[in-house]
């Protein structure tokens, strides 16, 4: 996903290097530059980028891993409405409704933001993005102000990758219900969050001293606040890569930024019934 990301990023800066617009100076800020808190943009940077996206083809190489086609899809406004299974179902618990052309809002998942989430219960799990064998995927849009999880169905078709349904379904009934309980949990209390670090995390990430080294380390309880990330806290999106197995008793937390580099792992386990940090990986 990363290639394309840069890619149409650099296109966008090029755009925007282009010269002021009419009547603005310098030092005045576009009303839409505004960033919302809880780390969600607005549309200052998606709609700009969708927009010079708007008439490219993809790429045939972008339907072989979902990854490459999401980002397309999101960015690309006409080719997600190609990319459509009308009239779409949409289901609500017993509602079901469908949807035509006409009545779909164009929805930019990430895109409104500088980076997405991802949900693993191994680090060998996470090369199953890499897997162009893959024909079924899930977006999980996470909401924990209302406790609802609403589900984007993609399948591919015939080599190409469709939205086939949508469905919303209460967080309850997810199969990672007990981890995103606790998650939700860790990240707005810090107590909480301290209670729930395993006496010893093991830390692996960037050495400040060699740029292509990396050093070992390890966090105790006591030196979490210097090295405690800041977690997003009202919605988290997860990326279901096949059908979905039972929740076990590790789960990985990956955070990755939009083209700026930036990738956190945080590694929990489950005992007894309580979720503990163990690892951090920058």
């Amino acid at each position: 996903m990363k290639r394309y990301l840069v890619a149409l990023l650099c296109l966008l800066l090029i755009l925007a290097c282009g010269g002021n617009k009419a009547g603005q100076t310098q030092d005045e800020t576009p009303a839409d530059s505004t960033m919302a808190t809880d780390s969600t943009a607005t549309d200052s940077i998606a709609d700009p980028l969708a927009d010079s996206m708007a008439n490219l083809p993809m790429p045939k190489a972008a339907d072989e891993l979902f990854d490459d086609f999401i980002f397309n899809f999101a960015a690309n406004k006409n080719l997600q409405r190609e990319r459509i299974l009308f009239p779409l179902r949409k289901i609500n618990g017993s509602k079901e409704e469908l949807l035509s052309k006409e009545q779909w809002k164009t929805e930019r998942y990430f895109m409104r933001q500088d980076f997405y989430t991802l949900l693993f219960d191994s680090e060998r799990q996470m090369e199953i993005v890499k897997d162009t064998s893959v024909n079924h995927a899930v977006v999980e849009m996470i909401y924990f102000n209302t406790g609802a999880i609403i589900q984007h169905v993609f399948d591919r078709l015939r080599g190409a990758w469709m939205l086939t349904s949508v469905q919303t379904i209460p967080i309850s009934q997810s199969n990672n219900a007990s981890f995103l309980e606790f998650y939700h949990h860790f990240a707005t209390d810090s107590i909480y969050q301290t209670e729930s670090l395993n006496s010893s995390i093991h830390f692996e990430g960037p050495d400040p001293d060699d740029d292509f080294a990396r050093m070992d380390g390890v966090i105790t309880p006591e030196t979490w606040e210097a090295f405690a990330p800041e977690l997003p806290k009202k919605m988290i999106f997860n990326i279901i890569y096949g059908q979905p197995r039972k929740e076990g008793n590790t789960k990985l937390f990956v955070l990755r930024g939009i083209a700026n580099g930036l990738e956190l792992e945080l590694t929990f386990k489950r005992s007894d019934g309580k979720w503990k940090l163990t690892k951090m990986t920058t």
